[in-house]
């Protein structure tokens, strides 16, 4: 549902503006797994300032390639979403916004550049700009340090139960790794057009059997024009793609007996991901893992995730705000 659905849900926008409001802030730490600091972008509901000894379950925002920690309030404009919907009664979160860089939330499989290189900028900026790291480990990064030090932090409920992870596109894949990969720390994953199936090769559309990349070259091929983006993260090896795979980790967790976090797919009909969230999809429904999947009509771009974002928020407060 989108913002402007939700307000007329209410009847007028004036009720939504007498409401109470959260509060946005721009923050930041130091990552020993990056080993720099970061700025991140954190919202505090309406009751956080007035409610001293109340403590919040917490959603994790992941923002896409080449995007940052500001984009979820800046283009979805999700803490107006997230005060709506507390407006209707819908249970109140603290919402974290990392930034991520384009470092694809994995522990990469190269170094990145030499920190020398960018070390100027980052005295500067009093925090890291884009890659501009001593370790590249994105995944140790969100999973341990930000989750640390958001719980040392804030008040939160700080236990898996009461953890959400949701993200967009480079972020949608993030977010449902970083679950799967880390069951004792997220509970539940939303993925708004995620890159979910990376080895997918077709056929385009979506049709059962789905056929997946079996060489490097191949793989490099369908990935033209992203493949220097991303290659150093995933690695330049099929099985070190296939370590990062979200159905290769969905399955390995399923068949270890590990609680599966609860999952959420959507992806616009139009979009050129479409046939990896189905392909996912078809994995998860193979394996007998229930999840949550839903396309509608839109492309990859703002205007989609900026209808659909209240979709997730509510989504996840149903699983982790209880």
């Amino acid at each position: 549902m989108s913002a402007r659905a939700i307000a007329t849900a209410f009847g007028t926008a004036g009720l939504l503006l007498s409401a109470p409001h959260g509060t946005v802030r721009v923050e930041r730490f130091f990552s020993p797994a990056l080993g720099v600091e970061k700025h991140y972008v954190v919202y505090l509901p309406p009751s956080y300032a007035t409610a001293p000894a109340r403590r919040y379950p917490v959603a994790y925002y992941l923002h896409g390639l080449t995007g940052n920690e500001a984009d979820w309030v800046s283009l979805a404009s999700i803490d107006i979403v997230a005060d709506s919907l507390t407006a209707g009664g819908s249970p109140e979160m603290i919402v974290v916004m990392p930034d991520g860089d384009d470092g694809w939330y994995t522990n990469w499989d190269e170094a990145p550049q030499p920190y020398a290189a960018c070390l100027v900028d980052t005295l500067l900026n009093r925090a890291a700009p884009a890659l501009c790291v001593v370790q590249a480990r994105y995944e140790d990064y969100i999973a341990r340090d930000l989750v640390r030090h958001v719980d040392s932090t804030y008040r939160t409920l700080a236990d898996r139960r009461h953890r959400g992870i949701a993200g967009l596109s480079m972020g949608g894949y993030g977010a449902v790794t970083l679950a799967l990969e880390h069951p004792d720390v997220f509970s539940a994953a939303a993925s708004h057009s995620g890159v979910l199936a990376p080895l997918y090769a077709g056929p385009h559309p979506f049709a059962a059997p789905a056929r997946y990349h079996t060489s490097i070259d191949s793989l490099a091929a369908g990935w033209r024009g992203m493949w220097g983006a991303i290659a150093p993260a995933f690695g330049r090896t099929i099985a070190s793609w296939a370590a990062r795979d979200p159905a290769h980790l969905a399955q390995r967790l399923h068949a270890t007996g590990g609680a599966v976090p609860a999952l959420f797919i959507d992806v616009g009909a139009q979009d050129g991901l479409v046939d990896q969230s189905r392909a996912f999809h078809t994995e998860l429904t193979t394996l007998g893992i229930a999840h949550d999947y839903a396309e509608w009509p839109g492309k990859h771009d703002w205007k989609y995730w900026h209808a659909h974002v209240a979709e997730s928020l509510r989504w996840l407060a149903a699983r982790i705000a209880h």
